[in-house]
């Protein structure tokens, strides 16, 4: 593969800034907390020390600032897979090509990057207003039918475990989360578990609104399922994005779930912003 990028395969803005992203190297930290609701950036970084960067394009807004000294990016990405694959790729590119001469830089240059996101627990035991730092991410988007990646024989059993309980033509991807990033963030509350991540809110997670799911009973079907110890614990949109494109990128990456319906119990937890900030601050207080 050339080390040269094309204009057409990754578009720079006329000044300068990556596409999509509509940033510029200089504007990102190595460290990067990022969440789906564009509105929930400022309620991360109003505990900033200082804010030395705003900027916005689309749903993805980004503030650069330090907390306790810390230089820290928070960052919108909106909902799904599809927008984290166009996330991680022009984020990588900030800091892995250089954006003059299209070259890809000798010297790879990894991000930390942690999501700070709300979630649904499958299991009794897990309540709404717990927290959880996912190991696996399981992904039954076909976002991995397009790229090729290497999966250890963990990733590809619990893969072929779900493609074989719920029946499905293709096989789910599994990919592990940064064991270092999840060693420093999964204490105090927030406890382990491991995430499925899903191509849609409504029928993907079994819920009927007039819809009917073709798969109704796909949470039980889930939450029955053990694998070599590993057992599936929660439901959202983007995790397993992140691991696979962290993954064949070399950035060290970890998704921590505010979990804020049971939807076995079928309970809403009374005061969702209250379980995300206390999220936001272990998060700040232990990145």
């Amino acid at each position: 593969m050339s080390n040269f990028i094309p204009e057409s395969e990754l578009i720079i803005n006329p000044d300068g800034s990556i596409y999509h992203l509509n940033l510029k190297p200089e504007f990102l930290a190595s460290t990067i907390l990022t969440v789906g609701d564009p509105d929930r950036v400022a309620q991360i970084s109003k505990h900033f020390d200082e804010i030395e960067f705003q900027g916005s394009k689309r749903e993805f807004v980004t503030h650069t600032g330090t907390y306790k000294g810390k230089r820290l990016s928070v960052m919108s990405t909106g909902m799904g897979t599809d927008n984290i694959e166009i996330f991680m790729t022009e984020l990588d590119a900030l800091v892995n090509i250089d954006l003059e001469t299209r070259q890809i830089k000798a010297e790879h240059t990894p991000l930390n990057i942690v999501r700070v996101g709300t979630s649904g627990s499958m299991h009794r035991d897990i309540p709404a207003g717990a927290m959880i730092a996912s190991d696996y991410a399981v992904g039954l988007d076909t976002l991995m039918q397009y790229y090729r990646a290497d999966y250890s024989p963990q990733e590809l059993a619990i893969g072929h475990a779900v493609q074989q309980a719920l029946a499905l033509p293709f096989r789910p991807y599994c990919f592990a989360g940064s064991a270092s990033l999840l060693k420093r963030l999964q204490t105090g509350k927030v406890i382990k578990g491991n995430t499925v991540t899903c191509p849609g809110f409504f029928g993907p997670q079994g819920r009927e609104v007039r819809l009917k799911p073709a798969i109704p009973n796909i949470i039980e079907l889930l939450a029955s399922l053990e694998v070599d110890g590993v057992r599936l614990t929660n439901f959202e949109m983007e995790t397993a994005g992140y691991y696979a494109m962290g993954k064949m990128l070399g950035h060290e990456v970890l998704s921590l779930n505010a979990i804020v319906a049971n939807r076995i119990t079928q309970e809403f937890v009374q005061d969702a912003g209250a379980v995300v900030d206390e999220l936001i601050l272990h998060t700040l207080d232990t990145i």
